[in-house]
């Protein structure tokens, strides 16, 4: 088993924060921003929160046996702790800088992708045409991280800057050399991804969501260009699906860095779409990659998986893949778990999908992907988070009206908000709607209405395993409850 890094208080502060002989010898045996995860000989980042400020924990911190604590320059101690304190302007730079000293090893040929949708498919696909190419890839992301060996769940898009380089310190160690990484808004504004060394970086579209935490669209946009403006550098590669109306504003942005633009899609220069000939669950794609034409059947439906897939083949090939091996990797793609997922046939011959979809956008380019494949009626059960932005709850209503012929609108996750109050907005933009509050119910409800030719989309979750109800996780997979309902109805 590999024992734990020890590094030199001075070693990992480096230049940025100078310290006393003293201070600079204490070896320090992790790093942690959550007072209870504390060990003995850990540094501490006591970090100002939207609730607290860390440093209420630091006495805690040090009698768990803190060796250093990191705080902001303004931050106020209660008491002298009795061990060296490290204030830096911004403690969360620090602290990723930290980490990726702590931790300093990395994949060689590491990429990031941001966007409102389609982040986890680009890297998801990213990782497969790396495993295509003969790589040992790995994708870290909203699934968790997975590797050759295997797959570890995890429940942030973007990890913490201490959980997110050791993840890539041991991806590296155990052989894993081209890795593909989301990079959330959250993650960017909060400098967890500061210090990852990336060769390429990709955007794919914008739209609404999280403002519950960003104040205006303008800030979540600034949010997600700090991927291009600040963490990749200079001489690196920025791949942009061309086709959304920010695609211009980033590919300024890059240019201004020096950074090269691979343009991507219908309006594409780099790897541009001449058309695209959907069949059922897959799509013909025509292209002219880097001047050289080429064709390819990807096997997803969907206008929106046709520019991921060109985005993730953009970021292979700014990785070192050859652009011919990169697009015809894109002939063996397996979708995201919970991404568009046919995950079953009732015996009347109905369709079940389920898919990620918790946005307008979203929703809306899911539905809009089923529809050619709808011989009969498009059914959609969803619902809309609690303590998120409520903006989105009406629009969500409209885009689901408009797409599918039956609304069925549910519960998911509504965490400490009443889940009443949620539906109710959902519904005044949803004329005709169906109110099912019990998941389940409304999914086993849905199931039975397919006839042959109909499609359901069972949007929201998509891979996750749970709902949130007043701070408790209730076990709860919409695949589960599809399949029990299709068994149900195979038992009747």
């Amino acid at each position: 088993m590999r024992r734990n890094p020890v590094m030199r208080l001075g070693d990992l502060a480096s230049t940025e924060i100078p310290l006393a002989p003293d201070a600079a010898a204490v070896e320090i045996t992790g790093l942690t921003a959550d007072s209870r995860a504390v060990q003995p000989g850990f540094l501490f980042a006591a970090l100002k929160g939207v609730a607290a400020d860390g440093v209420r924990f630091a006495p805690e911190a040090v009698k768990r046996g803190a060796l250093a604590l990191l705080c902001a320059t303004d931050s106020s101690l209660a008491e002298d702790p009795g061990v060296p304190v490290l204030r830096a302007e911004d403690p969360r730079i620090a602290l990723a800088h930290f980490a990726a000293r702590f931790y300093p090893r990395q994949p060689e040929k590491l990429v990031a992708v941001t966007g409102t949708a389609g982040k986890t498919s680009v890297a998801v696909f990213a990782r497969q045409i790396f495993a295509a190419a003969g790589f040992g890839g790995a994708s870290i992301g909203t699934i968790g991280v997975v590797a050759p060996w295997g797959a570890e769940y995890g429940s942030l898009t973007t990890p913490d800057p201490v959980e997110l380089h050791a993840t890539l310190d041991r991806l590296a160690r155990e052989g894993v050399t081209h890795a593909a990484l989301e990079a959330s808004s959250h993650g960017l504004d909060q400098h967890r991804l500061d210090g990852v060394r990336l060769v390429a970086a990709g955007f794919t579209n914008l739209g609404r969501d999280h403002m519950d935490y960003h104040p205006t669209v303008e800030d979540y946009f600034a949010a997600k260009m700090r991927l291009f403006a600040e963490i990749l550098p200079e001489g690196a590669t920025a791949v942009i699906d061309a086709d959304g109306p920010y695609a211009e504003s980033v590919a300024t942005i890059a240019r201004d860095r020096q950074q090269q633009v691979v343009s991507v899609g219908a309006a594409g220069e780099g790897i541009r779409l001449i058309s695209m000939t959907p069949a059922d669950l897959h799509q013909v794609l025509k292209l002219d990659v880097f001047g050289e034409s080429m064709e390819v059947d990807l096997p997803l439906a969907g206008g929106f998986q046709a520019s991921n897939a060109l985005v993730a083949a953009g970021l292979a090939v700014a990785a070192g893949i050859a652009p011919a091996a990169a697009i015809a990797a894109l002939a063996d793609l397996e979708g995201a778990p919970g991404r568009l997922e046919k995950v079953g046939i009732t015996p009347s011959g109905g369709a079940v999908f389920v898919d990620y979809a918790h946005k307008p956008d979203a929703l809306d380019h899911a539905l809009a992907a089923l529809r050619p494949m709808t011989r009969g009626r498009l059914i959609v059960v969803f619902g809309a988070g609690g303590d998120r932005d409520a903006g989105k709850r009406p629009l969500m209503g409209e885009v689901a009206s408009r797409r599918a012929d039956v609304v069925i609108v549910t519960d998911d996750n509504p965490r400490s908000e009443d889940p009443a109050a949620i539906r109710a907005a959902i519904l005044a933009a949803a004329p005709g709607a169906i109110e099912i509050g019990d998941r389940r119910r409304a999914i086993a409800e849905a199931v039975s209405m397919l006839r042959e030719g109909d499609v359901l989309c069972v949007a929201g979750k998509g891979h996750e395993a749970g709902q949130i109800v007043k701070g408790v996780v209730h076990p709860f997979s919409d695949h589960e409850a599809v399949s029990d309902a299709i068994a149900r109805g195979v038992a009747a």
